[in-house]
């Protein structure tokens, strides 16, 4: 199969992750203040999500070199149905237990697919390219959750999110179906490195940038949910966090005409400053609009300080696998963070 080729199945996987993504993240924080059995207990489930999605990056890495794209990326899809299903059972049968171990299992599903931008940096001469075309993909997810949400719940009536739940395990279904067609292939084509550590200095940076703007993401994207039910806007979130998706993941596709000489520092730092803006607003935020905005800029902020430090990771050529792995590691663990500070925010 073409590099091409290659690409188109890593960004139809991707975007099907991140549908899965969406619609977790939905309800999570809903069923958390529905089935937990306390109220600090609330945003454990979403917080759960990233937990797995942290201890998954670095064994996700690994995999790669010892089983190829397929099998690794194949294996975390499969939890992710695993989880989707285990979530809507959870939400049947009012188990907060099982609830956190669904979204557990998603979250590893969802570390695995955070990888797939580094698998596409190798594809052909336009590595960047590639990396922007996968992420930004996932701009349809966006656009369809809310459809998929509202199908979904229709046909789940009278039970509440399970519909939700079990689109999410669907969505693995398709993400699973696509990293199974791809050709099997290890991601490195040379024997792993004897000082896998080697040139760590050039990651410092762009993992604590990266990690500042995970943590900000995932503290006002757990809160938002909570604060608009305390607002009386319970039925609009799924919308407002639809649009927070688009705004996650378009820029990608604008970047990818960017001229080369706008260096990766300057795209994350300019996400930066839109996350210090998102957050003011969800301050200030009282109406259906204003978290509309505050969720935008979020989602834009992000996808810059993203989508800048991965480029900015892969400007000096691909780093060790056990490199990469630890950075995203970081990342996700900094989202962790941010998802346990979700409850005090809100």
């Amino acid at each position: 199969m073409s590099d091409r080729g290659g690409t188109a199945l890593l960004a139809v996987a991707f975007a099907l992750s991140v549908l899965s993504q969406v619609l977790t993240l939905t309800i999570l924080p809903l069923a958390g203040l529905s089935l937990a059995p306390s109220e600090g207990w609330t945003t454990l489930p979403y917080a759960a999500f990233y937990a797995g999605a942290a201890l998954a990056s670095l064994p996700a890495s690994l995999l790669l070199d010892a089983f190829g794209r397929r099998a690794a990326f194949s294996l975390g899809a499969s939890l992710g149905v695993a989880g989707g299903l285990m979530t809507a059972w959870s939400l049947l049968q009012w188990h907060f237990t099982g609830l956190v171990l669904g979204a557990f299992w998603l979250g590893i599903a969802s570390g695995f697919s955070l990888f797939y931008r580094h698998a596409a940096a190798p594809l052909g001469a336009k590595g960047k390219s590639s990396i922007l075309v996968v992420f930004g993909a996932a701009a349809a997810a966006g656009l369809l959750a809310p459809t998929v949400a509202n199908l979904a719940e229709s046909v789940a009536v009278p039970h509440t999110l399970v519909g939700i739940a079990s689109a999410a395990a669907l969505a693995h279904v398709g993400s699973l179906l696509a990293t199974a067609a791809l050709p099997y292939r290890a991601m490195r084509r040379r024997p792993l490195e004897t000082k896998p550590l080697q040139g760590w200095q050039r990651l410092v940076w762009p993992s604590v940038i990266g990690a500042a703007g995970w943590f900000f993401m995932t503290a006002f994207m757990g809160a938002t949910p909570i604060a608009m039910v305390g607002c009386g806007l319970g039925e609009a979130v799924s919308g407002v966090i639809a649009w927070h998706v688009i705004a996650m993941y378009a820029p990608s596709l604008a970047l990818a005409g960017l001229p080369q000489a706008v260096r990766p520092i300057w795209i994350a730092l300019g996400g930066c400053a839109l996350l210090a803006a998102a957050a003011l607003a969800f301050l200030l935020a009282t109406s259906i609009p204003a978290f509309s905005l505050s969720t935008a800029l979020l989602g834009i902020g992000w996808s810059l300080v993203t989508m800048g430090t991965t480029l900015w990771v892969h400007q000096e050529g691909e780093p060790s696998r056990w490199l990469l792995g630890l950075h995203d590691g970081i990342l996700l663990s900094s989202a962790l963070l941010g998802a346990l500070a979700a409850g005090i925010i809100a």
